[in-house]
């Protein structure tokens, strides 16, 4: 049997993948990057039609490469997302083998390095790098049953307002997907139901700069750790129609039930938290923060921007979160479909190495593992709330490749 025999063994052509390739080639590290399907499959075919990026060009990019055909200010399309990784993997020439899926990574019994069998064959590499993202598994809550009178679908697979059987829809999560998508399918005419959860809301734009610039200037992009039991808390933010603050009270008046977090079900009866009110008013105080933070900065730095007082006012409480809906019968309020906007799960099935605690999370310190030699690369909170994050990704990859490049010279000096 022919083993290749590679220094660093790179698994995941996206953006993490191609950050990390990028910082493994200026520390001359020699690598080979992985890719079951093509260069950033996700954004061709695990987002809807419509989606855009939730941050503008100017920011959502890696410092090497910009957008050559999107205004700076603008949100680029997920097909021009995907065209913008292909470019930027010719640019950096990256060693990437498209259509190659790794089944197992096993340490050496007795021997440095890793055995890495894949669909091509088998791969010996000293390093290796999970650079597969934080979007592996899509998770459905085990809720509501499966039944022909209502399709349930996850994010992941819905694709535009045609795809949906007619009547009301009810989508579970109130981050950017779900709010996205509830959005899209009112504009398209459908009967909207959606449940909120825990998140966070920031204004799209405020005096005269987009949140992401706010959250830079202001050290949130780099804050090291959420706060207790705000890991899994979303960011309800939009780029889609130039961009727009999610209001979820705006949202009520346009036509949306508002409901609380889907908790159960019984006799075709969704059951919702009693929570609403109190969900909403966490994301209105975070909200507020910022402009609260904003207005702070501009007065300490003497920044001379437009004041936007009106950015204070909010609508009216809706009836829908005065007087929630606790319990909806979906055959009487015409829900034909479900859409679970309720997240993703890690999936790293194929690494056998130690590297996992008892629940099967990643044991690392900023993507080192504590199986040496192995590393972590895209996952939320890696080093910083940025991690996840296009520009975020590369950062973390310069790290790693630092952290190769210093553990290969100590091991040539064994050679």
């Amino acid at each position: 049997m022919t083993i290749e025999r590679v220094e660093t063994l790179v698994v995941g052509g996206g953006q993490a993948g191609l950050a990390m390739s990028e910082h493994l080639t200026a520390c001359r590290v020699q690598h080979v990057i992985l890719e079951r399907h093509r260069i950033a499959e996700r954004w061709r075919t695990g987002r809807w039609d419509s989606l855009v990026t939730n941050g503008p060009a100017w920011h959502d990019r890696f410092p090497g490469l910009e957008f050559s055909a999107t205004d700076p200010d603008a949100f680029p399309e997920k097909e021009s997302v995907a065209d913008y990784f292909v470019e930027y993997a010719k640019q950096i020439a990256a060693p990437i083998r498209c259509g190659v899926e790794v089944n197992e990574v096993r340490k050496n019994t007795g021997a440095p390095g890793f055995r890495i069998e894949t669909s091509a064959g088998v791969f010996e590499a000293d390093y290796v790098v999970a650079a597969t993202g934080p979007f592996q598994r899509p998770i459905i809550p085990t809720i509501a049953p499966k039944t022909e009178r209502t399709a349930q679908i996850h994010s992941s697979e819905y694709r535009n307002p045609a795809q949906l059987r007619d009547g009301a829809v009810l989508v579970v999560g109130a981050g950017s997907s779900g709010t996205q998508i509830a959005d899209e399918l009112l504009r398209a005419g459908r009967k909207i139901f959606l449940s909120v959860g825990p998140h966070t809301r920031y204004p799209r734009r405020y005096r005269g700069y987009d949140f992401v610039w706010w959250l830079g200037v202001l050290g949130l992009w780099d804050i090291e750790a959420p706060e207790p039991e705000t890991e899994h808390v979303t960011i309800a933010v939009s780029g889609a129609h130039g961009g727009f603050t999610v209001d979820f009270r705006a949202l009520a008046r346009r036509g949306i039930t508002l409901l609380g977090r889907a908790e159960g079900f019984r006799d075709g009866v969704m059951t919702f938290t009693p929570d609403l009110s109190k969900l909403i008013s966490r994301g209105d105080a975070d909200y507020l923060a910022i402009l609260n933070a904003a207005d702070a900065y501009i007065i300490r730095n003497g920044l001379n921007l437009p004041e936007e007082p009106e950015a204070r006012n909010f609508e009216p409480t809706p009836d829908c979160v005065n007087d929630p809906v606790f319990d909806l019968n979906l055959a009487d309020s015409g829900v034909t479909s479900i859409i679970w906007a309720t997240g993703y799960d890690l999936d790293f099935h194929w690494l056998k190495v130690d590297a996992f605690d008892a629940s099967g999370k990643p044991r690392h310190r900023r993507g080192v593992s504590s199986e040496p030699g192995i590393y972590f690369l895209g996952l939320p909170w890696l080093s910083r709330r940025g991690s996840s994050f296009i520009w975020g990704v590369w950062h973390d990859a310069r790290y790693i490749a630092h952290h190769i490049s210093t553990h290969r010279g100590y091991m040539m000096r064994y050679a």
